[in-house]
């Protein structure tokens, strides 16, 4: 069906009545009207434009662009963390709206129902299916990455090894330390004791607000684990 007349007329018939499409996309999206200048505000996502491009990829059969699409808005939503609630409701109103204009299409050119027809509407189903599809998977391993990300960037700052010297690092712990904080800093130290060649490690912990009976175990087995890779930790600030 990709280039063929009857999609290029029923595009050309879309593009004529833009002001009517839009309308009946905006009824058919109840939720998502509200919101429309809410979420061009938080992530420059501008829906009304979007869904023409989006429109046009799927009548002309343009698949490569529909899923180059799909993930660039996939990373824009998870980025700027917008409801998912939305994006499937505003694609749905798309997908009905499409089937409404191709039926008045229809009518307007006195075509009766033919295999061309259902030939197009199934276009649609399946071009809006794969755009969701692409967007959600998009979605799915961009949020995970930035959470990831986010997750390093805490543990990074929650066990901060300072080089003093090429040999000589400080470790000074601030606040609360728990079970969880200590396996972070158990697999930090070991890891830049070997990058780093560390071969003495001051642990400050004059920080310490609060620190659970079990942990003061851990900290010595940690201890342990950095004389056996050849480094000696020297504990300062013991309250």
């Amino acid at each position: 069906m990709k280039g063929s007349l009857y999609t290029f007329k029923l595009l050309e018939f879309i593009q004529e009545n833009k002001a009517d499409f839009q309308d009946s996309l905006l009824n058919e999206a109840s939720n998502v009207k509200d919101k429309i200048e809410e979420i061009l505000t938080i992530g420059n996502i501008d829906l009304i434009n979007n869904a023409h491009k989006l429109v046009q990829y799927i009548i002309e059969g343009k698949e490569q662009e529909l899923q180059s699409f799909a993930k660039q808005e996939g990373i824009a939503w998870a980025t700027h963390a917008i409801p998912l609630s939305f994006k499937l409701e505003w694609v749905q109103a798309i997908r009905r709206t499409l089937w409404k204009f191709l039926q008045e299409y229809n009518e307007v050119t006195n075509k009766v129902i033919t295999e061309e027809f259902f030939s197009v509407e199934k276009q649609v189903n399946n071009q809006v299916d794969r755009f969701l599809n692409v967007f959600f998977i998009t979605y799915s391993q961009y949020k995970d990455s930035l959470i990831m990300a986010q997750k390093e960037l805490v543990e990074n700052l929650s066990v901060p090894i300072i080089p003093i010297t090429p040999t000589i690092c400080i470790l000074p712990l601030i606040g609360a330390v728990d079970l969880y904080r200590t396996n972070i800093l158990e697999e930090k130290v070991l890891t830049e004791i070997g990058k780093l060649r560390i071969q003495t490690l001051i642990m400050d912990l004059s920080g310490i607000m609060e620190m659970e009976t079990e942990v003061i175990d851990h900290l010595m087995k940690i201890i342990d684990g950095t004389s056996l890779m050849g480094c000696t930790t020297v504990i300062t600030g013991l309250r």
